[in-house]
């Protein structure tokens, strides 16, 4: 063991700091975001005059720099309020791992109280914990909640933190939320939506031109010199824009085909290394994809995986059949059926539609409407992936 570990540490990398690879890693500056930052900028900066600023949410595809942006102009908020003599504070949450109300305001709380132990205590004790903080800081609190849309009960959530405002006469708490669905206010309540008073943005793809300049950047500051040909970001950065214009992909396969130049003792990257890496980026971000799926969004994925397997048609006017096309209605009918092998109560056509338009927000299926040649008007629904691969993934979830 002792020499594998001798041999790995002795081998030579075209690595100079693989961190700078990563999708939580914040440059100092990021390109073609620079319009973005300042509209947040703009919309925080209120709070350093001590102004009550507007709640916040910001939407885009996955890799089109919301979190990276949002934690940098945090950092600079912060770094400003020394400067301005104002108390701002605020806490980063990733809803994918707190995905609760209660574990959310306990993180909150725990910010405010420091060295508390707070698991375990109610929630209305939490709450007074982070409003007696604010009240006695008369501070601004920004609550940042990054994929917000996978907060279990989030209604409740947004309605305790916009109107406990309501209680303070000094200080304030704000919400900025993140998310990748545009459509996720319209699963809230009426009484949260309207205490929401916010600020709405979305993050545009990035294009091909926009990834180089990403990928040339993170490629002087993650490798070694002149070890990564200029054709190989082209290459990365089109593959990348042609993947709904995704950065985090575009560093993943540069990544990866780092990887693959250690692993085969080459002496640099070329258009090879980031076409092999290609299909292991892929296979890595479906599974990841689909394995954090809200349970009713991995059935109407699964119901369509099934039906394209089984080479569902639609009949055209002109009599031309395409099997990977698939009929909203056929996809609903299968939805019904597989909640009922599952032993679980389908949601309606219209969730059903909602589900359809989100796995298309996340990449999973592209949808068109029909037009001429199609009996009735109904949407077309086609599985960006293999059918197969997906079918696996989502029955080794049911089995988890």
């Amino acid at each position: 063991m002792e020499d594998i570990f001798e041999k790995e540490m002795q081998k030579s990398t075209v690595f100079l700091d693989r961190n700078v690879l990563s999708p939580h890693y914040i440059p100092d500056t990021l390109p073609h975001r620079e319009k973005e930052i300042e509209k947040i900028m703009k919309i925080l900066a209120p709070a350093l005059r001590e102004k009550i600023p507007h709640n916040l949410f910001i939407y885009g595809k996955t890799g089109t720099g919301k979190s990276s942006c949002s934690k940098h102009v945090i950092d600079k908020l912060l770094q400003a309020k020394e400067k301005y003599n104002t108390n701002i504070d605020c806490i980063y949450i990733n809803c994918r791992i707190l995905n609760t109300k209660y574990q959310i305001l306990l993180k909150c709380a725990e910010y405010c109280t420091s060295k508390e132990v707070l698991l375990g205590f109610p929630f209305s004790v939490l709450f007074d914990k982070l409003l007696d903080y604010v009240k006695t800081k008369k501070t601004f609190f920004f609550v940042v909640l990054d994929e917000i849309d996978k907060v279990k009960n989030l209604d409740d959530l947004i309605y305790s933190l916009t109107r406990a405002n309501d209680q303070l006469e000094q200080g304030h708490i704000s919400v900025i939320g993140i998310t990748n669905n545009v459509n996720f206010k319209q699963k809230l309540d009426p009484r949260s939506r309207s205490s929401l008073c916010e600020e709405e943005m979305v993050f545009p793809p990035y294009n091909a031109v926009q990834l180089q300049a990403i990928l040339k950047q993170r490629t002087k500051l993650g490798f070694k010199k002149n070890l990564v040909e200029n054709s190989a970001i082209n290459l990365a950065s089109a593959l990348a824009a042609q993947e709904s214009g995704d950065a985090r992909y575009a560093l993943r396969l540069l990544l990866k085909a780092g990887e693959i130049v250690d692993d085969e003792s080459l002496k640099k990257i070329t258009d090879r290394e980031v076409g092999l890496a290609r299909k292991g980026v892929e296979e890595e971000i479906v599974y990841e994809i689909i394995s954090t799926l809200p349970e009713h969004q991995k059935i109407v994925l699964y119901s369509i995986a099934v039906l394209t397997t089984e080479s569902g048609k639609y009949a055209r006017l002109d009599g031309i059949a395409d099997e990977t096309i698939l009929f909203s209605g056929e996809v609903y009918e299968r939805y019904e059926r597989i909640c009922k092998e599952l032993e679980k109560s389908s949601r309606s056509a219209r969730w059903c539609r909602q589900y359809i338009n989100d796995l298309e927000m996340l990449g999973l299926i592209t949808t068109t409407i029909s037009g001429k040649g199609i009996r009735g008007n109904t949407t077309l629904i086609r599985l960006a992936f293999p059918a197969q691969k997906v079918k696996k993934v989502i029955e080794k979830c049911f089995k988890a």
